[in-house]
């Protein structure tokens, strides 16, 4: 849980992210005993020493821990790699029972040595340590948290591509997403949080805010049949709507319509008549990384960019990958049939593009370690906020395409043209 620094507008007003809201109501004190941390680490917008103290008060009292929670997942993998770079500092830490001097937020400081550091525990530093220094991270929530009871995060949607990582670090854990929200108010809740993480639905809450759907043709953002707005009791079962967000109705609870997130708008490749959506990159992300399994590698984070340097112009998709241990057999021509692959699983119209040579092969670049977190921080460090950071699935801004080309270490493509029979 972390927050940004408010701002003040030209017009002399405040203006915050939502979590900021949230973390600095006076009525969030009234809980704070549910959470490891004190008030301090939440508030402090240092982003480093605010993750450090929650991480090590969270170590301190582990064996009390039996939710790990937070608003997105992408914002708990980036919570375990900081452990997994800063775990010997840590480690420090507890076994001499000082705080670390780059912990320099004064109110912090102070909070953390007068009430929740605790005396020289070597024996629970060397625990975290042999935890830590080994090279495969499985189950290591259950292992540094034993009373863990399953982790609290918004799973569905982009963020359903941190599902298998999830299940990886936290042992097979249930993952919990608990609730639909905006920044204009409160809009759903899952009403069976031990479901299957991918076929999450919320059930809408009719009282916080007055609903309008927009029918959506399948699998684009395109009006439906009906260009009339519909509200909230008439929507259909598997019916995609556009609510900012594109819904799909899945079933009612008594009369109040349940809904599957589908996307987010207006994030889509295209480079002739095709359209490919953020959910389908998603699927075809997904069967890329079931390929790479058997070779111990799985995909950090991934997005894409509809390239228009060459003629014809072309997908490019950016993986940053890490290899869990050695990768027997993994070569390039692994790569260049995942290429492959991907161009035979997207839409009948981007297949016929292929084919006229109206779009060209389908290229994947791999960037090296750390890209992924460089792209978010500089995003933050232009006042996005770090617990409402949601990777953009594709890339259009020149600062961005320029970083992510900066760290490219590889690149490949299809080898062939995808067949085109519908």
């Amino acid at each position: 849980m972390m927050i940004n620094d408010d701002i003040i507008t030209p017009g002399g007003l405040l203006a915050r992210p939502y979590v900021n809201g949230v973390f600095k109501d006076p009525s969030f004190a009234n809980i704070r005993d549910m959470y490891t941390c004190p008030l301090e680490a939440i508030h402090c917008s240092d982003h480093f020493q605010s993750i450090y103290t929650q991480l090590l008060c969270g170590i301190y009292k582990r064996l009390d821990v039996t939710k790990a929670k937070t608003i997105f997942s992408s914002t708990l993998i980036w919570a375990i790699q900081f452990l997994k770079t800063h775990y010997p500092k840590i480690c420090r830490d507890i076994s001499s029972g000082t705080l670390s001097p780059k912990i320099t937020d004064t109110h912090l400081r102070s909070c953390m040595v007068e009430s929740y550091m605790e005396p020289p525990q070597p024996t629970l530093a060397k625990f975290v340590e042999t935890a830590c220094i080994k090279e495969n991270w499985e189950g290591i929530l259950k292992i540094i948290w034993p009373n863990l009871k399953y982790v609290e995060a918004i799973v569905t949607g982009s963020m359903a591509r941190y599902i298998p990582m999830l299940n990886h670090y936290s042992g097979g854990l249930p993952l919990v997403s608990a609730k639909y929200v905006s920044t204009e108010c409160g809009l759903g809740f899952n009403l069976d949080p031990m479901c299957d993480p991918y076929n999450t639905s919320y059930t809408i809450l009719p009282n916080t805010a007055y609903y309008e759907f927009i029918p959506l043709k399948a699998g684009n953002d395109e009006l439906g049949l009906q260009s009339k707005l519909i509200d909230m009791v008439n929507v259909e079962v598997g019916q995609e709507y556009r609510l900012g967000d594109v819904l799909q109705a899945t079933w009612f609870y008594n009369s109040t319509p349940q809904f599957k997130f589908v996307r987010r708008t207006n994030e889509v490749l295209s480079i002739d008549a095709d359209k490919t959506t953020e959910s389908e990159l998603q699927k075809v992300i997904e069967m890329v990384s079931n390929m790479i399994q058997p070779y111990n590698t799985v995909i950090v984070d991934y997005t894409s960019n509809a390239c228009r340097k060459t003629i014809p112009c072309h997908y490019v998709i950016y993986l940053e990958l890490k290899t869990e241990s050695e990768a027997n057999g993994f070569d390039a021509n692994v790569l260049e049939k995942c290429c492959l692959a991907m161009e035979e699983s997207l839409g009948l119209t981007y297949r016929a593009g292929r084919v006229s040579n109206c779009i060209g092969p389908i290229e994947i670049r791999l960037v090296s370690n750390g890209t992924f977190e460089k792209l978010r921080d500089g995003a933050i460090s232009i006042g996005v906020s770090f617990g409402q950071f949601k990777m953009p699935r594709c890339v259009t801004l020149l600062p961005m395409l320029e970083l992510l080309d900066s760290r490219v270490v590889s690149s490949y493509f299809s080898p062939s043209v995808p067949h085109c029979h519908s």
